[in-house]
């Protein structure tokens, strides 16, 4: 099987400081801080394997991820709705009862 090379990821300086932001903020949900971490690894230079192998998750996942995000940009990091019965409670009511 022939060998592919991983797209290469250039940020800019405000994607930089997002994709920062969401792996440090202790409120984000930990499957973005994943994607966002995977990104600025790769936007480094590295390959899948180093990046899987620093980050304790498959191969698969880092290229998925790194390949959305050169499609999508920061959009293609975020969760897609999902399906089944719509949500009762909205975003607001949740933020509310946390607090």
């Amino acid at each position: 099987m022939a060998y592919r090379v991983p797209t290469s990821l250039d940020l800019s300086a405000e994607e930089r400081a997002e994709l920062e932001s969401w792996a440090r903020r202790r409120k984000t949900a930990q499957g973005l801080a994943l994607r966002a971490r995977i990104v600025l690894l790769a936007s480094d230079g590295r390959s899948n394997t180093a990046i899987a192998a620093e980050l304790s998750t498959g191969k698969h996942t880092v290229g998925k991820w790194r390949e959305r995000f050169a499609r999508e940009r920061t959009d293609g990091l975020l969760d897609e709705p999902r399906s089944g019965a719509p949500r009762r409670i909205g975003d607001e009511q949740v933020a509310e009862l946390i607090e």
